[in-house]
């Protein structure tokens, strides 16, 4: 299996991912940052969690058709295009917070814009990615991937907490400046990013039927079609687990670098988890790591229901992403090592439309039961939840037969 050394010498493949590690690094940022700032403005939990719904929700608003247009334009300039309009989106959340002119329904529509731009930017980096290396490559890279996610988030939490302390607005205007460094290092990419050449009509006309192909294609899929049930039950679950935890942190006078220091310790965990993902992934059947993953995201987060504070945040979602990346880049790259190439674009954007299908209400869900019956029964209902989703994969033959990377092409 190629290691992390054979992929540094991917040189479009390591300008790919230095740039999107510092625009995720801005996206965990803003992202910590959502939330409280709705809170510190409204003083409204509610608010909040519909600030978190509308950045969820713009993403899942446009992930099925970006998928298609991924397969139809050049994704190096489709990515420079979003980079360079999230610079302008979180420049303008910079600069009305600054003035003090920033209404809590303009937060609202700044998170919805910036969650479709992401939509349109996931199916097309994850396009790039598999252009831009091979196959024995992938499950290294995309374990680099979700250590780029860790990194981000190692330092987004705190780096959150201390920008909030200076001003509202200044999360958003760091933001705004990874962007821009995105926008610049995708014009360093040598590599061919045009899509693979087919006969189509015009992208308007065909644009539904190249949606149903992708997710056809998923649907027909056994393991894909678990796959897609279980993380958008895990993501409604887990998040709004997450997101009860983190109201309950603040309204317990928790201040945000406290609660950023906590997400440090996770990004830590992420990051120790992608380190050795490549070894676990290439010895372990990639079924049975699925499994593991499912009750890993239940399990430790048990004494969350009784402690919500930063140190048991710390330790309990710790354990849950330390498996995590791992099992997602064995089971992502198995999923793009079946994808014929002219697909890739519309069946990773199927994969996470349906993902992210339940995820803008997660907080809702949330912030409903947190609203309803306090903070230590909705951290102990969104569990049950969790515990119920573990079953979905563990009760899968097709999910537990799926094996090592080495004998993915005799599976399939």
């Amino acid at each position: 299996m190629t290691g992390y050394r054979q992929l540094a010498r991917n040189r479009d493949f390591t300008v790919l991912w230095v740039g999107e590690t510092v625009s995720e690094l801005g996206n965990r940022t803003s992202a910590f940052a959502y939330p409280l700032v709705a809170l510190a403005l409204t003083g409204s939990a509610g608010t909040a969690a519909l600030v978190q719904a509308a950045y969820f929700g713009g993403i899942v608003l446009v992930l099925l058709p970006a998928g298609a247009l991924v397969d139809r334009v050049h994704r190096g300039r489709l990515l420079r295009a979003v980079s360079l309009a999230g610079f302008c989106v979180y420049a303008a959340l910079a600069a009305t917070l600054a003035t003090g002119t920033l209404p809590a329904v303009g937060l609202v529509l700044g998170a919805l814009v910036a969650g479709g731009l992401a939509g349109i930017y996931e199916p097309a980096q994850v396009s790039a990615v598999r252009s831009v290396v091979t196959t024995e490559q992938l499950p290294t890279a995309l374990a680099q991937n979700q250590a780029r996610g860790h990194v981000a988030g190692l330092a987004g939490g705190p780096l959150g907490g201390v920008l909030l302390g200076v001003g509202r607005w200044v999360p958003f205007a760091l933001d705004a400046a990874t962007y821009l460094v995105s926008f610049l290092t995708l014009g360093r990419i040598r590599t061919d990013l045009a899509p693979v050449a087919r006969r189509e009509g015009p992208l308007l006309r065909g644009a539904g039927r190249e949606v149903v192909a992708g997710a056809r294609y998923v649907a027909r899929h056994p393991v894909m079609r678990v796959l897609a049930v279980w993380s958008a039950l895990g993501n409604l679950v887990v998040n709004g687990l997450l997101f009860v935890v983190l109201v309950r942190m603040a309204e317990a006078g928790h201040s945000p670098a406290a609660i950023g220091a906590a997400m440090a310790v996770v990004g830590a965990a992420g990051i120790a988890g992608a380190a050795v993902a490549p070894l676990v992934i290439d010895r372990t059947r990639t079924g049975r790591l699925t499994v593991a993953v499912g009750w890993s995201c239940a399990v430790p987060l048990v004494p969350l229901v009784w402690w919500a504070t930063p140190a048991t945040a710390a330790a309990c979602v710790g354990a849950l992403v330390l498996l995590n990346p791992i099992g997602n880049a064995g089971i992502g790259a198995y999923r793009m090592s079946l994808t014929p190439p002219d697909l890739q674009g519309r069946v990773a954007a199927t994969t996470a439309f349906l993902s992210w299908s339940l995820m803008p209400f997660a907080p809702l869900l949330g912030g409903a039961l947190l609203a309803a019956y306090g903070g230590a029964v909705a951290t102990a209902a969104l569990l049950g939840g969790c515990l119920l989703t573990a079953l979905v994969v563990t009760c899968s033959p097709s999910v537990r037969r799926v094996p090592r990377p080495r004998e993915w092409a005799r599976a399939a």
